[in-house]
């Protein structure tokens, strides 16, 4: 799925964009549990959290993650969002709760990251 698509059907704004909005995520992983992105997560995915800190970031970037959606319309600090900028990750923003969001890619054929 693209960025753009998922973008759109998130009702998500990006706050910061670090890749192209045509860049292809094949998968996906829903947690406030950063040990859980780095066990869970493969290539090409993306996270889906309400963990707005610094931990979210540096989590994401030794997972490879290159997109993170923030829920619920929780807005990085200062310090996180220029910590992305940093770690070359794309932030967005969408007003939808953690299961929704989750519910909505489902719904568009996006899948969770397979276990191994």
């Amino acid at each position: 799925m693209r960025l753009r698509q998922i973008r759109e059907l998130l009702d998500a704004v990006i706050v910061h964009q670090a890749i192209p909005e045509d860049t292809d995520l094949s998968w996906a992983i829903a947690t406030d549990l950063m040990s859980e992105v780095l066990y869970y997560s493969k290539d090409n995915s993306l996270l889906i959290t309400g963990l707005t800190r610094q931990q979210a970031i540096r989590t994401a970037h030794i997972a490879d993650i290159r997109v993170v959606v923030f829920t619920k319309g929780k807005e990085p600090d200062f310090q996180t969002l220029e910590l992305a900028k940093d770690k070359g990750v794309t932030l967005l923003i969408t007003p939808h709760c953690t299961f929704s969001a989750c519910g909505i890619l489902y719904e568009r054929g996006m899948r969770c990251c397979p276990d191994e």
